[in-house]
């Protein structure tokens, strides 16, 4: 059962939101840090958290598979594999950090920055 398990939809479909979130985990890993709004940042830290851990399994073939399946740019996968994963090796968790910056003019919707903590 399901009871009090609830994750954000985002308000998008499956494919919309698993391209959106492969899109926003591949800008951070380029970037370090990026503006987003706060609920976008809340699902998309758990998804980069494990991406992370995946880049750091000792077997290579096996960690460039599964950052490659998520990631857009052989770049950004690159980047993970080789720079990030050997900064956070000594870390067992806690890769990355959620920063509220205020509100949006636009639509008054509260925005974060989400960086990598290194």
């Amino acid at each position: 059962m399901r009871h009090q398990v609830r994750k954000n939809k985002l308000n998008l479909p499956r494919d919309q939101k698993r391209l959106l979130l492969n899109n926003l985990a591949t800008s951070l890993i380029l970037h370090e840090r990026i503006k987003t709004t706060q609920a976008k940042a809340k699902v998309l830290q758990p998804i980069v958290e494990k991406l992370i851990h995946d880049a750091k399994n000792p077997n290579k073939v096996l960690a460039i598979r599964k950052v490659n399946a998520q990631l857009q740019s052989e770049i950004a996968a690159k980047k993970l594999i080789d720079d990030l994963s050997k900064k956070f090796q000594d870390k067992e968790s806690g890769y990355t950090r959620i920063t509220k910056i205020g509100y949006r003019a636009g639509d008054a919707a509260q925005m974060a920055q989400i960086e990598l903590t290194l």
